[in-house]
């Protein structure tokens, strides 16, 4: 141990010695373009089923190495989001959180859209006939029924509750309109949405959720709810406000349910980025998880907790939360490798990090 930590010690004194030493005249840091990274990955392994994915409205396959991509797989439907969808996006991700060969996710739609949104026809029985005697028992249902619909999405970013505590029970007279429905997780694995053609109603719930987001030309995004009247509860009110910057718009689009096109999401700050169609749009989405997988995942998955922490908490309260999230991860053997890497100029995605 004690020689160990020497030898931790000189790296360091070593990388303050370089970092802090001026640079050569002529001499220029560059990076490596993700493409040829992605094309590396790509060419190691084929796409296949992921293993213990079994699901009848999502496709889960092993796009590359350490990246899944989770296809939205009810095309003959436009993708709208029946019962089963509800259940199995939380059952999804529970497993892609605690899959250590796993280090980030894009999430897309098969066929000629993303989604519709939620499925009328399969859920109008749940919603409009609820189960209950009188009034207060109905409400009881109903909220914990849309409370659960809600973690469908809140599990691809829900953090540690508290620091590392259990969540709150649910209240005991809660009645459970699925109890088959498993309890959700946190995923602290980058999700990257690419969307082509309609994202409607829930499925703007959905992306909002997640990450990054990209999109093809022909993408448009439509807050949808009002037009079945009711008001958004499954995210977008909540995290679009966040995600753009600018309560006008959210307001303006949460109010008409009109179409937001590619390029309005664009110059909104909603995607990052906007591509001609969905094959060329996939291909960069890969390419990102490609780099992203390349870096150490206790890096990228602790980073993803403290921004998502942070979005909703002070800079006070978000500085305090890091300090006491690094005192244990700065120990991680993953600082000397990359640290050595980039003394002895190796690209990371040669460097062989632990699983987590």
């Amino acid at each position: 141990m004690a020689a160990t930590m020497a030898a931790f010690r000189s790296l360091r004194n070593l990388l303050i010695r370089r970092v802090m030493a001026p640079t050569p005249q002529g001499l220029s840091l560059s990076l490596r373009p993700m493409s040829s990274i992605a094309q590396d990955e790509a060419s190691t392994a084929a796409p296949r089923e992921a293993p213990d994915h079994k699901y009848e409205s999502l496709q889960v396959t092993v796009a590359q190495k350490h990246i899944l991509h989770v296809q939205l797989n009810r095309p003959e439907k436009r993708n709208a989001m029946n019962r089963a969808f509800w259940r199995e996006m939380v059952e999804c991700f529970n497993k892609i959180a605690q899959d250590p060969d796993c280090r980030a996710v894009v999430i897309s739609g098969a066929g000629k859209l993303f989604t519709a949104g939620i499925d009328l026809m399969d859920m109008a029985s749940e919603i409009l006939q609820p189960q209950g005697d009188d009034v207060a028992r109905i409400s009881w249902y109903l909220r914990s029924l849309v409370s659960r619909y809600q973690e469908t999405f809140n599990v691809i970013e829900k953090v540690l509750w508290g620091a590392g505590r259990a969540p709150p029970p649910v209240h005991p007279s809660w009645t459970n309109p699925d109890p088959t429905l498993p309890v959700p997780l946190q995923c602290p694995k980058p999700v990257i949405a690419a969307v082509h053609g309609a994202c409607v109603g829930a499925g703007v719930d959905l992306i909002t959720a997640c990450d990054i987001r990209y999109c093809a030309q022909d993408a448009f995004f439509q807050v949808k709810e009002v037009d079945i009247g009711l008001a958004a509860d499954v995210g977008t009110l909540q995290r679009l406000p966040k995600v753009i910057g600018n309560q006008s718009l959210v307001n303006e689009l949460a109010f008409t349910s009109r179409r937001m096109m590619a390029d309005e999401a664009l110059s909104s700050g909603l995607v990052s980025r906007v591509f001609p169609d969905k094959v060329g749009m996939l291909d960069a989405a890969f390419t990102l998880a490609a780099e992203i997988s390349t870096k150490s995942p206790v890096a990228v998955q602790g980073t993803k907790i403290n921004l998502v922490y942070s979005r909703n908490h002070s800079v006070a309260d978000g500085l305090n939360y890091t300090a006491t999230w690094n005192m244990s991860m700065l120990q991680t053997q993953d600082i000397v490798k990359s640290v050595q890497a980039a003394m002895e100029k190796q690209e990371l995605k040669n460097v062989t990090f632990s699983k987590l």
